[in-house]
């Protein structure tokens, strides 16, 4: 099992990136998969995750409206986009992969599930 992020980089205050998480070693299609983050001094936190199927999709508040997550399923990755980026966008973002077979609410996306992470990848919004 292995997901790795890319696709960060530094960005002005209005800017977008995507991000990409390239997953292998297992069937995506069975597996919900979400982005994370952690800033400086700060708890991680679910940005956002997607069902099993990608029919599905949660986002925390201060990311709806200019975040979107999606899966492709033939290349084997989920990106995240990421539009009108401000300052506080600012952390390191992981994707993690939720375990099917624990009793949670994968919609949640609070990281509970999450049965493997991939390395990071920085994301740095100037202002």
């Amino acid at each position: 099992v292995q997901l790795q992020a890319s696709g960060g980089g530094l960005v002005q205050a209005g800017g977008l990136l995507r991000l990409s998480c390239t997953l292998s070693g297992f069937p995506l299609e069975h597996y919900a998969i979400g982005w994370f983050r952690q800033a400086p001094g700060k708890e991680r936190e679910g940005v956002s995750c997607i069902s099993s199927s990608g029919d599905a999709a949660t986002y925390i508040d201060s990311v709806k409206g200019r975040f979107t997550i999606s899966k492709d399923l033939e290349k084997e990755t989920v990106y995240l986009q990421m539009n009108s980026l401000k300052p506080e966008d600012t952390a390191i973002y992981f994707c993690g992969r939720d375990d099917p077979w624990y009793d949670h609410d994968w919609s949640r996306c609070d990281g509970a599930g999450i049965d493997n992470w991939g390395k990071g990848t920085q994301v740095t919004v100037s202002s």
